[in-house]
């Protein structure tokens, strides 16, 4: 049986207890669990928190075989970005075919339900919108640090070194050169602030980002989510970067 339950967030401000943000905090987000927590109390008035998802859970999205793969991209999308707008409750949803799936866009949760299809993340489907990628992101609540470390690791060697970094922590080929780009272009538009954080933690005592992260957010984030297709923050998981409320889509994965 499929299942997956979404939920509509509101557009107002959040209304959390003790105005949390949503997140799992680490050592390296330097907030408490006063401040951030894997629970939003605005969605569909009732507090939501995303189930706690189980190896058998990562292996059997792995165990899918997408066939409709995205190709990989052959030149920066940097250079010349091209963004759109999504309807508000556009989703990226799975059609399953036996043991294999394929991946389509439709205008609502409700349209895709009727073409039994289910949500895997609101928005448009891009290169990390796989179950395989989806598994990266709910298995790993920490990815900042181990891509920040394909980075610096790679910094002088080929692209296509760089990304064989980033696929060993699991991310599909496509999935890993958006990444790679985001990186790229991070180093790029952020060197300044990012090299000053580097020992910092992801967000400052009143919970904003530090001025690299937020740099990271303004510069590579449009395009970044314009080609990845999913995020965390639109697919219902938390990471060890904190977000409001508002800009978390409460989305579970049962396929």
């Amino acid at each position: 049986m499929f299942l997956v339950m979404l939920l509509a967030c509101s557009t107002e401000p959040p209304i959390c207890e003790s105005e949390k943000l949503f997140g799992v905090p680490s050592e390296s987000t330097g907030l408490s669990g006063d401040q951030c927590a894997p629970t939003c109390s605005d969605c569909g008035g009732e507090p939501w928190s995303p189930p706690t998802y189980s190896t058998a859970d990562f292996s059997q999205w792995r165990s899918l075989k997408l066939l409709n793969p995205p190709e990989n991209l052959t030149s920066d999308p940097y250079a010349d970005p091209l963004l759109h707008e999504d309807a508000p409750d556009a989703v990226c949803a799975v059609i399953r075919e036996g043991e294999s799936y394929k991946l389509q866009d439709f205008e609502s949760s409700t349209a895709a339900k009727k073409a039994k299809a289910l949500p895997t993340h609101f928005g448009h489907c891009g290169l990390c919108s796989s179950l395989a990628d989806l598994a990266v992101y709910a298995e790993q609540p920490e990815l900042t640090e181990p891509v920040r470390a394909c980075g610096l690791e790679h910094l002088s060697d080929p692209a296509e070194a760089h990304v064989a970094c980033l696929e060993e922590l699991g991310f599909t080929t496509p999935c890993a050169w958006i990444w790679y780009y985001n990186t790229i272009n991070t180093r790029k538009e952020c060197a300044a602030p990012c090299f000053a954080a580097l020992d910092q933690p992801w967000h400052q005592a009143d919970g904003s980002l530090n001025e690299c992260l937020q740099c990271d957010e303004d510069k590579s984030g449009p395009v970044f989510k314009e080609v990845a297709g999913r995020t965390r923050r639109n697919t219902g998981l938390p990471s060890t970067i904190c977000r409001p409320c508002t800009e978390v889509r409460p989305l579970e994965h049962h396929y």
